[in-house]
């Protein structure tokens, strides 16, 4: 049912009355979880960073330890800023009542999925 035109105007002057207050645009920015998962990627690049120099740091020093420290530091930030960009890619929260749930999905390997296919594709007389 589209609008008429006076509450085309009303809705314009509300649009335009949220777009410039910096506290309800920071609100929002702040509920979204692609920020939250932006912000762990940028977080876990830097400490990436600071693996790989630790690893650098030890080799130059011989110092094997650190090295491995070091890689070891790499490994789980790679890991984290893989699950962060996973949780920032989902679609799945939405916001219900002002309260955000989480909706569910079935999700699937793609090797269940074919041996599925092939046990219904098989031949009758093999059980």
């Amino acid at each position: 049912m589209p609008l008429s035109e006076h509450e085309q105007r009303l809705f314009e002057q509300i649009e335009r009355s949220l777009a410039e207050d910096p506290k309800f645009a920071s609100a929002v920015r702040a509920s979204d979880p692609r920020f939250h998962a932006r912000r762990r990627l940028f977080l876990a690049a830097a400490v990436i960073i600071a693996g790989l120099a630790l690893v650098v740091f030890g080799t130059v020093n011989k110092t094997p330890l650190l090295g491995v420290a070091g890689f070891v530091i790499m490994l789980g930030a790679a890991a984290f800023a893989m699950q962060s960009h996973r949780k920032g890619q989902q679609p799945d929260l939405h916001v219900v009542g002002g309260t955000a749930s989480r909706r569910t999905r079935a999700r699937r390997s793609g090797l269940l999925d074919r041996l599925e296919e092939r046990w219904r594709q098989r031949p009758e007389g093999h059980r």
